[in-house]
Protein backbone atom coordinates (compact mmCIF):
# COMPACT_ATOMS: atom_id res chain seq x y z
CA UNK A 1 0.00 0.00 0.00
CA UNK A 2 1.32 3.44 -0.90
CA UNK A 3 2.15 5.79 1.95
CA UNK A 4 -0.91 7.89 3.00
CA UNK A 5 -3.22 6.10 0.54
CA UNK A 6 -6.35 4.57 2.02
CA UNK A 7 -7.19 1.09 0.70
CA UNK A 8 -10.38 0.43 -1.21
CA UNK A 9 -13.66 0.33 0.74
CA UNK A 10 -14.84 -2.68 2.71
CA UNK A 11 -11.83 -3.40 4.85
CA UNK A 12 -11.83 -6.84 6.52
CA UNK A 13 -14.01 -7.51 9.55
CA UNK A 14 -11.84 -7.06 12.64
CA UNK A 15 -9.96 -4.08 11.22
CA UNK A 16 -9.40 -1.44 13.90
CA UNK A 17 -9.61 2.18 12.75
CA UNK A 18 -9.54 5.67 14.16
CA UNK A 19 -12.25 7.88 12.72
CA UNK A 20 -11.63 11.53 11.83
CA UNK A 21 -11.91 13.61 15.01
CA UNK A 22 -12.23 10.33 16.93
CA UNK A 23 -10.92 9.81 20.43
CA UNK A 24 -11.47 6.05 20.63
CA UNK A 25 -10.61 3.30 18.17
CA UNK A 26 -13.42 1.41 16.43
CA UNK A 27 -13.39 -2.21 15.25
CA UNK A 28 -15.28 -3.04 12.05
CA UNK A 29 -17.93 -5.69 12.77
CA UNK A 30 -20.23 -5.51 9.73
CA UNK A 31 -21.01 -3.99 6.34
CA UNK A 32 -23.98 -2.10 4.84
CA UNK A 33 -25.62 -0.82 8.02
CA UNK A 34 -29.17 0.61 8.16
CA UNK A 35 -29.52 2.42 11.51
CA UNK A 36 -33.11 2.54 12.71
CA UNK A 37 -32.68 3.82 16.24
CA UNK A 38 -31.42 7.04 17.71
CA UNK A 39 -28.60 8.80 15.90
CA UNK A 40 -26.06 11.13 17.46
CA UNK A 41 -23.98 13.85 15.85
CA UNK A 42 -21.35 15.67 17.85
CA UNK A 43 -22.76 14.13 21.03
CA UNK A 44 -26.31 15.39 20.43
CA UNK A 45 -29.32 13.22 19.62
CA UNK A 46 -30.73 13.94 16.14
CA UNK A 47 -33.67 12.63 14.14
CA UNK A 48 -32.74 9.36 12.46
CA UNK A 49 -32.41 9.59 8.69
CA UNK A 50 -32.94 6.87 6.13
CA UNK A 51 -29.29 6.30 5.33
CA UNK A 52 -27.11 3.32 4.63
CA UNK A 53 -23.54 3.28 5.93
CA UNK A 54 -20.64 1.23 4.62
CA UNK A 55 -19.52 -0.09 8.01
CA UNK A 56 -20.82 -1.02 11.43
CA UNK A 57 -18.47 -1.13 14.37
CA UNK A 58 -17.92 -1.15 18.09
CA UNK A 59 -15.48 0.62 20.35
CA UNK A 60 -12.14 -1.09 20.76
CA UNK A 61 -11.03 -2.89 22.90
CA UNK A 62 -14.26 -3.03 24.91
CA UNK A 63 -16.46 -4.42 22.14
CA UNK A 64 -20.26 -4.37 22.18
CA UNK A 65 -21.18 -3.76 25.81
CA UNK A 66 -24.74 -2.75 24.95
CA UNK A 67 -26.65 -3.12 21.67
CA UNK A 68 -27.11 0.66 21.66
CA UNK A 69 -23.34 1.15 21.66
CA UNK A 70 -22.68 0.30 18.01
CA UNK A 71 -21.72 2.87 15.43
CA UNK A 72 -22.22 3.26 11.70
CA UNK A 73 -19.75 5.07 9.49
CA UNK A 74 -18.46 5.43 5.95
CA UNK A 75 -15.00 4.75 4.54
CA UNK A 76 -14.44 8.48 4.02
CA UNK A 77 -14.68 9.00 7.79
CA UNK A 78 -11.67 6.77 8.50
CA UNK A 79 -8.58 8.76 9.44
CA UNK A 80 -6.20 5.90 10.20
CA UNK A 81 -6.06 2.11 10.02
CA UNK A 82 -4.60 0.95 13.32
CA UNK A 83 -4.81 -2.80 12.64
CA UNK A 84 -5.86 -4.67 9.51
CA UNK A 85 -8.30 -7.55 10.02
CA UNK A 86 -8.00 -11.09 8.68
CA UNK A 87 -7.76 -11.10 4.90
CA UNK A 88 -8.65 -14.18 2.83
CA UNK A 89 -9.57 -14.80 -0.78
CA UNK A 90 -13.24 -14.99 0.34
CA UNK A 91 -12.99 -11.62 2.08
CA UNK A 92 -11.35 -10.06 -0.98
CA UNK A 93 -14.10 -11.47 -3.22
CA UNK A 94 -16.80 -10.06 -0.92
CA UNK A 95 -15.07 -6.66 -0.94
CA UNK A 96 -15.05 -6.68 -4.74
CA UNK A 97 -18.77 -7.56 -4.84
CA UNK A 98 -19.63 -4.85 -2.30
CA UNK A 99 -17.55 -2.24 -4.12
CA UNK A 100 -19.31 -3.13 -7.38
CA UNK A 101 -22.89 -2.73 -6.18
CA UNK A 102 -22.92 -0.72 -2.97
CA UNK A 103 -23.62 2.74 -4.44
CA UNK A 104 -26.50 1.44 -6.58
CA UNK A 105 -28.15 -0.32 -3.64
CA UNK A 106 -27.52 2.66 -1.32
CA UNK A 107 -29.27 5.09 -3.70
CA UNK A 108 -32.20 2.73 -4.11
CA UNK A 109 -32.57 2.24 -0.33
CA UNK A 110 -32.20 5.92 0.60
CA UNK A 111 -34.64 7.08 -2.09
CA UNK A 112 -37.39 4.55 -1.35
CA UNK A 113 -40.62 5.97 0.03
CA UNK A 114 -40.97 5.24 3.72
Amino acid sequence: MEENKMPEKFLPIGTVVLLKNGKKEVMITSYCIFPNNTEYKEGQEVKATKKMYEYGGCIYPEGILDSNMVCAFDHSQIDKICYMGYETDQQKELSTILNGGYEIYKKKYENEAE
